[in-house]
């Protein structure tokens, strides 16, 4: 059975997932993982999402303040033996919940080509690509997405 924590960066279990995130992304990003790694620290981040099943902390995702009216998710992570069973769709809609609750009106984030399988989650649950942002500008191998959330939701 699945189980949703609202927390926060200095989580025990956020920070386990995060350092497996960022081992992935490592290889993944090859000589590109510095440049993204100094914008995905999580001492700045005050909204996180672990998710458990049972007891065992298997996926997680944060959000941080992007602009006056939009949430940036982060840190997105599902371990990759609990893949493909909708852990990723779940913790992007409570964010998405979450980020509306606090009276934002959308969420934007930034992937990697190089991560297929998370452009194929953003775009499936409903997240248009935009041009990129910030310091994410220029860079050829960055996605960015934007997505309204509902307020009544």
């Amino acid at each position: 059975m699945l189980r949703v924590l609202r927390t926060n960066a200095a989580h025990d279990d956020f920070i386990v997932l995060v350092k497996l995130l960022d081992a992935d992304l490592a290889v993944r990003d090859g000589k590109d993982h510095n440049f993204y790694a100094q914008f995905n620290k999580i001492d700045t981040i005050p909204h996180v999402i672990v998710v458990y099943d049972e007891d065992i902390p298997v996926g997680c995702g944060a959000m941080k303040e992007f602009e006056n009216d939009a949430m940036e998710i982060k840190r997105m992570y599902v371990l990759p033996e609990k893949r493909n069973k909708g852990i990723a769709t779940l913790i992007l809609r409570e964010l998405e919940i979450w980020a509306a609750e606090l009276s934002y009106l959308r969420c934007v984030l930034e992937t990697g080509r190089k991560q297929p399988e998370a452009i194929s989650l953003y775009t499936k649950n409903g997240y248009k690509i935009i041009p990129n942002y910030g310091q994410y500008a220029g860079i050829d191998n960055s996605v960015c997405f934007e997505k309204p959330v509902n307020r009544g939701e």
